[in-house]
C-alpha cells in the first residue's frame, strides 16, 4: 500500500470519528431529557435495519448475504451480538452517569484494547515455503503511540473529571471499558468469517440482523421496566441511526477492510477514533452549552494530534523495514 493508499483508510477513520462523535452528544442529550438508555441503544440498531436493507437490496447483494450468513449462523449471531450489543449497551449506560466527552474520552481505550487483541486472531505472511497464516502479534511500537494519545485525553479531561464523583465516574468507564473490547473483537471476528467475500454493507447489514435478538430481548424488557420511549427520544435515535449506525459504521469498517490482515496499519486506522473526543467537545460546546475547554485542554487535544502524526509515521517505517527484510531474503 503506497502512501496514498495508506492515507485513504485514515481518513475514513477521521470522518467516522466525526459521525460516531454524534452518539455521545445525542446519547447524553437523551438522558439529560429523561430518555432511557434501553431505547437509545435498541432503536439505533431498528432504525439502522432499513437503511442499510435498502442500500444492499439497491446493489443486488442480498442474496450473497444471506447465503454466507446460513452457512454459519451461529457464529453471526454470537459475534454480532458481541461486537454490536456488548458494544452499544454498554455506552448508553455509561451515559446515563457521565458527560458525553468523558465518555468519549474513556472510549479512546479501545486503541489499546484492539491492539492487545492481535494473538487471537491470524495473519498471512510469506514465508520460506510460501503465504502461511501465523498468529499475530502485539505491535508494541504502534501501541506507544496509541498511549501517547491517552495521555493526550487524559491531560485534556483531567480539569473538568477532577469536578465529579467516583461513583460517577467508575459508572462511566467500566461499561466503557467493556464496550471498548467487544467493538474490534467482533469486527475482527465478522472480518475473518466474512473472509473478503462480503462488502462493508453486507457486513454491516448481516451483523445488524444477527444482532436482532440481543435488541429484541432489550427493547421488550425496556417495555415492562421504562414503557415507550418519548417522541424526542425516538427522533434523536434516528438521528444517530444514521450518522453513526449507518454513515459512521460503514466509513469505519470500510477503512478497516482496507488495512485487513496487518495488524499495524489496522491499529493506526483505530487510533484515528481518538478523534471523537475532540468532535464531541466541540459538538456539546454548541449544542449542549458545556463550557470551552480550558488551556490545558487544548494542550491534550494537540498531544493527541500529534500521537497520531507519529503513530502514521512509525507504522510507515515498520513497513518499509519489511519490505526491506523480505527483498534481502529474497
Amino acid at each position: 500500500m503506497n502512501e496514498v493508499g495508506y492515507l485513504r483508510p485514515i481518513l475514513l477513520g477521521i470522518f467516522a470519528a466525526l459521525f460516531f462523535s454524534i452518539t455521545f452528544i445525542l446519547n447524553r442529550s437523551m438522558e439529560l431529557s429523561g430518555g432511557s438508555w434501553i431505547w437509545s441503544a435498541s432503536l439505533r440498531y431498528f432504525f439502522m435495519l432499513p437503511f442499510l436493507f435498502i442500500i444492499v437490496l439497491l446493489r443486488k447483494n442480498l442474496d450473497d448475504l444471506f447465503k454466507i450468513m446460513k452457512k454459519q449462523l451461529g457464529s453471526w449471531l454470537l459475534w454480532s451480538s458481541i461486537g454490536f450489543g456488548l458494544f452499544y449497551a454498554p455506552i448508553c449506560i455509561a451515559a446515563a452517569y457521565s458527560p458525553g466527552w468523558l465518555i468519549a474520552s474513556s472510549w479512546q481505550v479501545t486503541i489499546i484494547s484492539g491492539s492487545l487483541l492481535a494473538p487471537l486472531f491470524f495473519v498471512t505472511r510469506e514465508s520460506s515455503k510460501g503465504p502461511e497464516k501465523v498468529r499475530g502479534e502485539i505491535p508494541f511500537n504502534g501501541l506507544k503511540m496509541s498511549l501517547f494519545i491517552l495521555v493526550g485525553i487524559i491531560l485534556m479531561q483531567i480539569e473538568i473529571a477532577s469536578k465529579l464523583s467516583i461513583s460517577n465516574v467508575l459508572l462511566g468507564i467500566i461499561p466503557v471499558f467493556i464496550a471498548s473490547f467487544a467493538y474490534p473483537l467482533g469486527n475482527r471476528k465478522m472480518m475473518e468469517i466474512c473472509a473478503g467475500k462480503l462488502d462493508v454493507y453486507q457486513r454491516v447489514l448481516g451483523m445488524t440482523i444477527a444482532s436482532l435478538p440481543f435488541w429484541l430481548i432489550l427493547a421488550i424488557y425496556g417495555v415492562f421496566t421504562d414503557g415507550l420511549p418519548s417522541k424526542e427520544q425516538t427522533f434523536q435515535s434516528l438521528i444517530v441511526a444514521i450518522s453513526s449506525g449507518v454513515i459512521a459504521t460503514v466509513l469505519f469498517f470500510q477503512a478497516t477492510d482496507l488495512v485487513r490482515g496487518d495488524m499495524q496499519k489496522l491499529g493506526a486506522v483505530e487510533a484515528t477514533q481518538s478523534m471523537e473526543v475532540l468532535f464531541t467537545v466541540a459538538g456539546e460546546c454548541v449544542l449542549l452549552s458545556s463550557p470551552i475547554p480550558s488551556f490545558i485542554s487544548w494542550m491534550g487535544m494537540f498531544i493527541i494530534m500529534l500521537g497520531m502524526i507519529l503513530h502514521s509515521i512509525i507504522s510507515q517505517r515498520d513497513k518499509m523495514s519489511q519490505q526491506n527484510k523480505k527483498t534481502l531474503s529474497l
